[in-house]
């Protein structure tokens, strides 16, 4: 019974790091069940790395990453920790998704940030930057984002609708309730009494 039980927290081990760990980063598991650590700090990089799926700690620190592609980090469901800083950030909008999901995953990461260029932005937080910071962006969000907004939308819509729906619905039992009371009266007043004499 031992020996399964050994076997079965084994496979589970291997299923966690059955995701290939990114080159030149290391990764080891975090003992818990679905979740995997990624050191990718100190190696150059210039571009993020293909990452697993249930990376919970991740260290991009000390490299030399100037943005994340937008979308990169979405599949990073996981994710508790992440490291970022010393790398030499270009603050145009090509960093407008960093900051919008750092945003929702953790301000005070977000406040360590700082712009390496341009030089007008240098040293400035990220958290910090306005659109006239970063200019004129044609495309600020990913397409995911868009497809997001529209069904967002249509659900706001949805709800208009339904809400103008139950109001009407309760006007018109309203109407309807009213109608049967007076016609109740009037019945009851067209209607002869008639007494039984026994």
């Amino acid at each position: 019974m031992e020996l399964l039980a050994v076997l079965g927290c084994a496979l589970l081990l291997a299923g966690v790091l059955a995701e290939p760990c990114p080159s030149p980063c290391s990764c080891w598991s975090l003992g818990e069940p679905w979740g995997t650590g990624v050191d990718c700090s100190s190696r150059g990089l210039r571009a993020l790395p293909a990452l697993p799926r249930l990376t919970r700690s991740l260290r991009l620190h000390n490299n030399s990453l100037a943005s994340i592609p937008a979308g990169a980090l979405d599949s990073l469901g996981h994710l508790q920790e992440l490291q970022l800083w010393d790398n030499p950030w270009h603050c145009d909008c090509h960093i407008l998704y960093l900051k919008l999901w750092l945003q929702d995953f953790s301000a005070p990461a977000l406040a360590r940030l700082r712009c390496a260029s341009p030089a007008r932005l240098r040293m400035k937080a990220l958290g910090q930057l306005t659109g006239n910071d970063l200019g004129v962006c044609s495309q600020l969000l990913p397409t995911k984002c868009l497809q997001f907004f529209w069904r967002d939308l249509l659900l706001i819509a949805g709800a208009i609708i339904t809400l103008l729906l139950v109001a009407w619905a309760l006007k018109f039992s309203k109407k309807l309730v009213c109608q049967l009371s007076l016609g109740r009266r009037r019945l009851r007043r067209n209607i002869p009494k008639t007494h039984k004499v026994l």
